[in-house]
């Protein structure tokens, strides 16, 4: 336990004491480790202790938050006592805390602490080698390992006093080829809520393969055209365009502020028949899963879209206490030096009834969005622009010729409509997601889609 009981509620009732009517501590100790392989040489290697805790007074709709990098009492205590202070006037009542319940779902089979280091360096030369393997124009090849083991506590006085141990390990891979003067990148990733034994699952040499393969692809490729045309989005990367276009402005803090174009449309059609988004952090061993959300509240699946129907949003415990609702488990924060906030965990669309040779046969001209490179939104509107790092032709039905400088143009509510064929091959895709100077692991995914009359930003008119 990272912090003893009656500390804890000694902290939580200064800080209501001092003025909140809510109180809550957040404790972290985090081990880290982080490597990188750079043409075949060891260029980073560290690994780092993390820990310390934060208090949170709420009183009404105003909130202090204070943070130190001591699990000590006093350091606890002056945080409770600015927090509760920097709240407001009024004071609040401390419900006894739970027996501090250690919560488990995700089962670590071999904990990264448990591998030595020369182990996890093997990771990376294996996906090193595999990358060169692929050809003779591959000029450069980057390699990133990292793991994270953590022990998080929330505690806070309407009685939540749980802590959980959190994992993830996650391999990256940047390819460079070359060709007459042309040169082109691909990339690559794999990781989990999982200890080593994911790299038992999944061959870490794929990883530098697979990039290395889209680099060479990409040197065929020709400037793609530019104009508005049916876009096909790949199963699992493609999630990422509605995880930035759509599901940010279902986050509640937007809503609240009415930031975000789905403000008050709960029951309303917002997107095509064929959409049903979910976000669902209970999901074992995916990348954006925990057990609790940083406020304590158990993750679950939260239907956001159902068959183009609004249902909800993304609470925390603020925004939920607010409107009024219960938190969906939405709270997130990037340490125990940031206030949580509503954040996705894992968002994703359901598998539709299509099959993928289905959606190419029925397109006669169009773009096939592989491998997007990230992109600009405005959460306010909408608005997207998403570059394309893998893209290709689509012509009488069939995936043709490699594209280049290719960029999707759009609005996320009007893609959301525009939604003609969904197939039946879902895929969960990893990143990191910013959001208010905080990352935080985030998972998005779907299956093989059309988009109807999207625009796509091109060299070629």
């Amino acid at each position: 336990m990272l912090l003893e009981k009656r500390m804890v509620e000694r902290v939580i009732a200064l800080a209501l004491d001092k003025g909140a009517d809510f109180a809550e501590v957040y404790a972290e100790r985090r081990v880290s480790t982080a490597l990188s392989l750079e043409d075949g040489k060891l260029e980073k290697s560290s690994s780092g202790l993390d820990l310390g805790a934060s208090v949170r007074a709420i009183k009404d709709r105003s909130t202090s938050f204070v943070s130190t990098d001591s699990l000590e009492e006093e350091p606890l205590l002056e945080a409770a006592r600015l927090a509760g202070e920097g709240a407001a006037d009024g004071g609040g009542r401390a419900h006894a805390l739970g027996g501090g319940e250690v919560i488990a779902r995700h089962f670590i089979r071999v904990p990264p602490a448990s591998v030595a280091a020369a182990a996890k360096v093997e990771l990376l030369t294996a996906a090193d080698g595999a990358a060169r393997a692929v050809g003779t124009e591959i000029i450069q090849a980057t390699i990133g390992y990292n793991d994270t083991c953590s022990e998080v506590m929330v505690a806070n006085s309407d009685g939540c006093f749980v802590t959980e141990e959190r994992t993830r390990v996650r391999l990256v891979a940047r390819v460079v080829a070359v060709r007459e003067g042309l040169m082109q990148t691909g990339y690559d990733s794999v990781g989990a809520h999982k200890g080593m034994e994911l790299f038992r699952e999944q061959d870490p040499s794929a990883v530098g393969e697979t990039a290395a393969k889209k680099a060479l692809t990409m040197l065929d490729s020709r400037p793609a055209p530019s104009g508005k045309m049916a876009v096909v989005m790949h199963r699992g990367f493609g999630g990422v365009l509605f995880h930035e276009a759509c599901g940010h402005g279902l986050e509640a803090d937007a809503v609240e502020k009415g930031a975000s174009v789905f403000a008050d449309k709960i029951g309303e059609r917002v997107a095509s028949e064929l959409v049903t988004l979910v976000d669902d952090g209970s999901i074992v061993g995916e990348w954006g899963s925990n057990a609790i959300d940083d406020e304590g509240v158990p993750t679950g699946r939260n239907v956001l879209i159902e068959a183009g129907i609004l249902r909800g949003y993304m609470y925390d415990r603020l925004r939920a206490r607010n409107a009024g609702v219960e938190s969906t488990g939405n709270g997130r924060r990037q340490s125990f030096r940031h206030p949580p906030i509503p954040r996705m965990t894992n968002t994703f669309i359901l598998d539709g009834a299509s099959s993928v040779p289905e959606v190419f046969a029925s397109t006669d001209s169009g773009f096939y969005a592989k491998t997007l490179s990230g992109g600009q939104v405005d959460p306010a509107t909408g608005d997207f622009v998403f570059g394309v790092s893998e893209g290709y032709m689509i012509e009488a039905g069939r995936v043709t010729y490699p594209l280049r400088g290719a960029t999707l143009i759009g609005n996320g509510p009007a893609v959301l409509k525009n939604v003609d064929m969904v197939a039946d091959d879902f895929e969960m895709n990893i990143g990191v997601c910013g959001k208010d100077g905080q990352g935080v692991p985030a998972g998005s995914g779907q299956p093989t889609l059309r988009i109807l009359d999207l625009t796509v930003g091109g060299t070629e008119v």
